[in-house]
């Protein structure tokens, strides 16, 4: 048989309260254990502060009616209502006689505060054993005081053994039905009633069931079970079915908020397994809280964190060899009755640090203070400090014992996404492994490491997304397409968390739906980069990724910002690298620093493997003697028609029509995108040149670049085409095709439009192709070739994709 115990989220409605009607009759039920209805604890503590302080409590007490006798009228008949509406009233006169003492005396002691505390549960316990026996299930109140006997210590007494035990087991001796029992309360020998610290329901219910050797202890909730994690924190949390005590205990310590702690011991001794359960969701699995949990696929069991602590150090030069320094430190915080949560020494023996809860930082620097008085003052031992602002996470599993490496999966997450770990502590048990970071580091720490540990390899980015033109709005319709597929196959989630363009802008961290983005960012806030990017930092959100698909001056000025953010930067904007000199090694160097991608590959070759093949290039000692390229799309397109019977002009507006061309065409006819382009390359090569170290020929006349506006100089356009097409027919005529080329050398660098033949790489140029020509120590006698498309939204939104999905593998 079971002892089963309610929460107050399982009393705290009609629909709880049916729920609970329909559990305990088709249990075995040894006895019931009911927490008080939700906030009613938190009600009595209130008014009793208004009583101390001589306010108006009666709102309170007036509450405290209504809401139990019209839970009475909802479940009892007439005669059984008036009955317990007799009893109600009984406990609140009580109450209130206890409350106006308090008031008289302007004095609330711990004793009295406990005794005001015990009228939830009391209440709430007489309601649901009149509801059982009034729906045919036989049942009785059992005041817990009269079966739990504790010491004196109010607010968190310890409960004893040898005299609870004999008591409880009058409850099987007495007829009547399923004893109802208040949680949470007590009593001395001597009768005064005492409380056993906040969630000590659960408590109560593992004494009962230890007392009376129950086959299982069933706590119902308003969750199905205990989670890997906090699933507020994190999103993927999921149900742990099984777990072993000492792992609960673990979890339950360090913030898992599913179960009390001292709640494990008895039945941990008495080795009665625990069951948590879903009152909402009887049908449910829950999780089971076992001696020996069976093995999991997983290393680590699951994730707990404390929000606040402090670190209280004391570090000095005298401490090294020093014996009992511990034993002055843990003495001196137990004589103010400060709970250390965790410990951590330095192996030099310098500096000793523990956690401590922030309310307990000051008097523990006083204690610690007083303590070494005598070393302080003689220079041993410097002053203690206290570093606030700061949470526990504990990483917990069995598995974890004398496997490799799990500490090194942690760390690595941790400081892949810029999370300072500022102290670390593991057990000699390899059960526990806690960090203290941050506290505003807290939720993405623990999504970090969850994901490391428990999503089967699964990479996430949370993907931040300026510019949706024609490159951005086809990448995102790429990931709308491919989504399904990466996750199925590649262990890749993409999660669109921010979108913004030149007159609006949205960040939901929820995440927006990459098929709905253009309604969702129709509704946003006016466009702000520099909102924009505060925001994306104040999200402060895991593996995260900016991708810029502008052509724009102004995101380039926040590229560094926010990778000092940890935050990953993805462009095909080429003005970044192509702008001031100090800029461009900055962001390199803080690529460096950050450990975060830089991905960048589409600023030369569109979807091309270009800068990557230099980099492995020149990462491999080659060295780079010579570059060729046809660095423009569009002119690669124009110049391969030409000699069809088109006329220049009308190529340069096909190619505007088919999206091969910058937004203003005189960037690419005017050769300032490709020697961006040249730019960039002659940087990534290593060599010492500027942009005005380029010698460009200009492919049309002075007068048509300066026009003022991109419709004058497209009206303008037809006046190059004698002369550009003349030259294509001289070059026809020769058995030759032209071409608008970048040549890199060491010292030198130009842009010209030239004349190759069928022996040249570069003749056989089609479409919008590219081509760039690797002359080096190794392929000298014979160019390393690249070559494919260089325009077009699909091809650059594919390149710009690829780049993103290459942050993705570096997040693990």
């Amino acid at each position: 048989m079971n002892v089963l115990k309610f929460g107050g989220a399982s009393l705290g409605s009609v629909e709880a309260i049916e729920n609970l009607i329909e559990i305990v009759r088709n249990d075995s039920v040894l006895a019931l254990v009911v927490s008080a209805f939700p906030d009613v604890t938190d009600d009595l503590v209130s008014a009793a502060g208004k009583a101390e302080k001589r306010g108006d409590y009666s709102p309170i007490l007036k509450k405290l009616r209504e809401r139990h006798e019209a839970v009475a009228a909802h479940f009892l008949a007439e005669n059984d209502r008036n009955e317990a509406v007799r009893e109600i009233d009984g406990c609140l006169s009580e109450l209130g006689d206890l409350l106006r003492g308090v008031e008289l005396l302007r004095d609330l002691t711990k004793r009295g505060l406990d005794q005001v505390m015990s009228f939830g549960e009391d209440l709430s316990a007489r309601l649901v054993a009149r509801i059982l026996a009034a729906r045919g299930i036989a049942s009785r109140f059992v005041d817990a005081r009269e079966v739990i006997k504790t010491d004196a210590n109010f607010g968190s007494a310890r409960y004893i053994e040898s005299e609870t035990r004999q008591r409880a087991a009058l409850l099987l001796e007495k007829t009547g039905g399923i004893p109802v029992v208040p949680g949470f309360i007590g009593s001395t020998m001597d009768g005064l009633t005492t409380t056993l610290g906040r969630g000590g329901s659960d408590f109560t219910a593992s004494i009962i069931a230890t007392c009376l050797g129950a086959e299982e202890i069933r706590i119902w909730s308003d969750v199905d079970g205990m989670l890997t994690v906090d699933a507020g924190m994190v999103p993927d949390a999921f149900l742990i079915e099984e777990i072993s005590y000492e792992e609960a205990l673990e979890l339950t310590h360090f913030g898992a908020k599913v179960l009390n702690p001292p709640a494990l011991l008895p039945a941990m001794n008495a080795g009665i397994p625990i069951r948590i359960l879903n009152a909402f969701n009887p049908s449910g699995k829950g999780t089971l809280i076992v001696k020996q949990a069976g093995r999991s696929k997983y290393p680590v069991r699951g994730l707990a964190s404390i929000a606040s602590v402090c670190l209280l150090s004391i570090r000095g030069l005298g401490m090294p060899g020093v014996t009992g320094i511990a034993g002055r430190i843990f003495s001196a915080l137990a004589r103010v009755r400060i709970n250390v949560i965790l410990i951590t020494q330095a192996s030099s023996e310098l500096s000793i640090c523990c956690a401590i809860r922030p309310e307990d930082a000051a008097e523990g620097k006083r204690a610690l203070c007083h303590e070494f008085a005598a070393e302080i003052a003689d220079g041993f031992i410097g002053e203690p400090s206290v570093e606030s602002d700061l949470s526990v996470i504990a990483v917990v599993g069995e598995q974890m014992k004398q496997k490799t490496g799990l500490a090194g999966r942690v760390f690595s997450a941790l400081g892949r996404n810029g999370v300072n770990v500022v102290a670390i502590a593991q057990g000699s048990s390899e059960l526990n492994i806690s960090i203290v970071t941050g506290a505003k580091n807290r939720a993405k720490a623990l999504n970090v490491i969850h994901d490391a540990f428990f999503l089967a390899g699964i990479r996430t980015v949370n993907l931040f997304l300026v510019g949706t033109g024609l490159i951005g709005g086809t990448l995102l319709a790429q990931i709308a397409d491919q989504r399904e597929m990466l996750l199925r196959t590649h262990s890749i989630r993409i999660n669109l968390v921010g979108v913004a363009n030149s007159k609006r802008m949205l960040v939901d961290s929820a995440g927006i739906d990459v098929k709905e983005w253009r309604k969702r960012l129709a509704q946003g806030e006016p466009a702000d980069i520099a909102a924009f990017v505060a925001a994306i930092k104040g999200l402060n959100l895991p593996s995260a990724c900016f991708c810029d698909c502008t052509a724009s001056e102004s995101p380039p000025d926040y590229y560094r910002e926010i990778m000092e953010s940890s935050i990953s930067v993805v462009t095909p904007n080429k003005r970044a690298n192509a702008g001031p000199l100090d800029r461009y090694k900055a962001l390199k160097e803080t690529m460096r620093e950050k450990d975060v991608v830089y991905g960048y590959e589409t600023t030369v070759g569109a979807g091309l493997p270009v800068i990557g093949t230099l980099h492995d290039l020149v990462a491999c000692g080659d060295s780079i003697s010579r570059i060729e390229a046809v660095l423009s799309g569009t002119i690669s397109f124009i110049f391969n028609q030409l000699g069809t019977g088109r006329s220049f002009s009308s190529l340069v507006l096909e190619a505007r029509e088919k999206g091969f061309t910058e937004p203003d065409p005189r960037d690419d006819l005017g050769a300032v995108d490709i020697a961006r382009k040249t730019l960039i390359l002659i940087r990534e090569a290593g060599f010492s040149l500027g942009y005005g170290d380029i010698a460009i020929q200009p492919l049309l006349p002075e007068a048509l670049i300066r026009a003022s506006s991109v419709e004058m100089f497209l009206s303008m356009l037809p006046e190059a085409d004698e002369a550009i097409d003349l030259r294509a027919r001289e070059a026809a005529a020769k058995g030759k095709v032209l071409r608008y080329v970048a040549t890199i050398l060491p010292g030198s660098a130009s842009l010209s439009l030239r004349e190759y033949g069928a022996e040249s790489p570069f003749y056989n140029l089609s479409g919008t192709d590219n081509l760039v020509m690797f002359t080096t120590a190794r392929y000298s006698a014979n160019p390393l070739v690249v070559r494919g498309p260089g325009a077009g939204a699909a091809v650059t939104a594919g390149g710009v994709f690829a780049d993103i999905l290459r942050t993705a593998q570096s997040y693990l």
